[in-house]
């Protein structure tokens, strides 16, 4: 389980990852409607809690992480698997699911910007020209011929989903610093235990339990959201990154909002607009340019 795959198989898994990634904002889309958001991000963990503990059980990565990776664990478990996931669904409640993707994929943006305003990373001039582009498209898909300006709903739905990807371009900040003693793969049951424990208090205190119309779909649908698209994606990531280059994957990952929007078009209907491509060409171009900035490092 923890040797490096093939290159095949680790571009066949990794083309695996970018699809439930891509898939999990329209289904996640899909159960907002139906259930309120900080439940489906309650419900959507507990699933991923328990399908990863068969997982790293089974694989011999169930551990008890040392003292020295507890504010890593921290980190990813509230900036990212709680507030992101809270922040993405409230706002996918407003939002398109298409429109939410592109807004979310916005975290390399943040970095750059973070990481620099931090001094820890240099914003050079390709780096520089590739967060231009990226807040460009931004600009176009905030612009009031794209998202109705008269609508609170919606500058509310696309300020959380901003919010959301602010929050995982701080843990990434972070955890581009932390000295790794456990793998990630090891540590992310107890990531997932942390961020359940909070989604679960923060619902209940919030919400009380939530009346729910239980359905077959509504079912599938979390065991998708919490199995596919939440713990094989990490699983899977994690194998990828051992056996492909860090640059490829980066790239490789671009494609995610892509494959979102035409989800959310064959699967919730929803229309690609000419402001909503553009957005996404940019986006997508000015996360690659940085991207490619950074070859040097990850070489």
């Amino acid at each position: 389980m923890n040797d490096r795959l093939s290159p095949a198989k680790a571009a066949i898994l990794f083309i695996i990852v970018v699809l439930a990634w891509g898939t999990n904002w329209p289904v996640t889309k899909t159960l907002v409607q139906a259930v309120p958001p900080l439940w489906t991000a309650t419900i959507r963990s507990w699933v991923a809690l328990a399908a990863l503990l068969v997982i790293l059980r089974s694989s011999g990565n169930l551990i008890v992480p040392r003292l020295a990776d507890v504010p890593v664990v921290l980190s990813v478990a509230l900036l990212h698997m709680t507030l992101f996931s809270t922040l993405a669904a409230a706002g996918l409640r407003y939002l398109p699911a298409s429109k939410g993707i592109v807004l979310g994929y916005t975290t390399p943006l943040w970095v750059a910007l973070g990481a620099s305003a931090a001094r820890t990373e240099r914003l050079g001039r390709l780096k520089l020209t590739g967060v231009a582009t990226g807040l460009l498209g931004l600009c176009v898909i905030l612009n009031p011929a794209s998202l109705d300006w008269s609508n609170l709903d919606a500058i509310i739905g696309a300020g959380m989903i901003i919010l959301a990807a602010i929050c995982w371009a701080a843990n990434i900040i972070y955890i581009r610093s932390h000295r790794w003693i456990a793998t990630p793969l090891q540590l992310l049951l107890w990531q997932v235990l942390v961020a359940t424990i909070v989604l679960t208090s923060m619902a209940l205190i919030s919400e009380g339990v939530p009346d729910v119309a239980w359905s077959p779909q509504l079912a599938l649908l979390f065991l998708y959201a919490g199995c596919i698209g939440t713990t094989l994606a990490y699983w899977a990531m994690s194998m990828v990154n051992k056996s492909l280059p860090a640059l490829t994957t980066s790239l490789g990952t671009t494609a995610t909002p892509v494959v979102g929007i035409l989800c959310a078009a064959l699967l919730l209907g929803e229309p690609v607009d000419l402001s909503l491509a553009l957005a996404a060409a940019l986006i997508v171009g000015g996360i690659a340019l940085s991207t490619l900035a950074d070859a040097p490092s990850r070489a």
